[in-house]
């Protein structure tokens, strides 16, 4: 998914019982995450406006060409990850009765201790880009539609709703915008509060309404 908002700092592992991909698909993910890590290494070095596709694609040894194959533009090889499927599988997998708030916050409060525990500085650097690149930060905004629609999907067919109703679209828009003002919180923060914790509050809000008074 477009590691918009929390999901910017969310990733969720494959579950063992998972088909394990074929050969071709494994070269795929190869390169996309060669490509990453080159990526997120110049950035490191150099900053963000100083690196480009060129010496990305030279880091991963790969031709611009195969960088562009795999990533539209610079800011996706930053947002896009490939959990977008895996988010939407443990959501179905949660308990029918379960509000489905707290299904959210529970898969959601999973993937960002996962993908923080996996990669603490990739998480880091991810939303500290968004924050400070206004492109990263407008492709990011761009990109969320393709989250929204999987929210949209699972949240419709626990409610018995039409995806496309009003409720159902504002709702899973909303909750969106929410987790990307809780990540951009975290980074403007320099990352001092920890993630899950935030996504909580956030969860809470979203649950018990704005109090309109200081939390603490």
């Amino acid at each position: 998914m477009p590691d918009n908002d929390v999901m910017t700092a969310a990733r969720t592992s494959a579950p063992a019982s998972a088909p394990r991909p074929g050969l071709r698909e494994r070269k795929k993910l190869k390169t996309r995450l060669a490509i990453r890590e080159a990526t997120y290494r110049l950035i490191r070095e150099q900053g963000y406006e100083a690196t480009t596709v060129e010496q990305i694609a030279e880091a991963a040894e790969v031709s611009p060409s195969t960088v562009f194959r795999y990533f539209p533009t610079k800011e996706d090889i930053v947002l896009t990850d490939e959990y977008d499927p895996l988010l939407e599988g443990e959501l179905r997998d949660r308990p029918a009765d379960e509000p489905i708030v707290e299904s959210l916050r529970h898969v959601l409060r999973r993937a960002v201790a996962l993908g923080f525990a996996e990669e603490p500085e990739v998480s880091r650097l991810r939303t500290k880009l968004m924050v400070e690149v206004p492109a990263v930060r407008s492709r990011m905004l761009e990109s969320m539609s393709v989250t929204g629609a999987i929210l949209c999907r699972v949240i419709a067919e626990r409610t018995g709703r039409d995806a496309g109703d009003l409720e159902v679209r504002a709702f899973s828009m909303g909750l969106i915008g929410a987790l990307t003002e809780t990540a951009a919180y975290w980074a403007e923060h320099d990352h001092e509060d920890e993630l899950t914790a935030l996504v909580d509050r956030t969860f809470d809000m979203l649950t018990s309404g704005f109090a309109g008074t200081p939390s603490g």
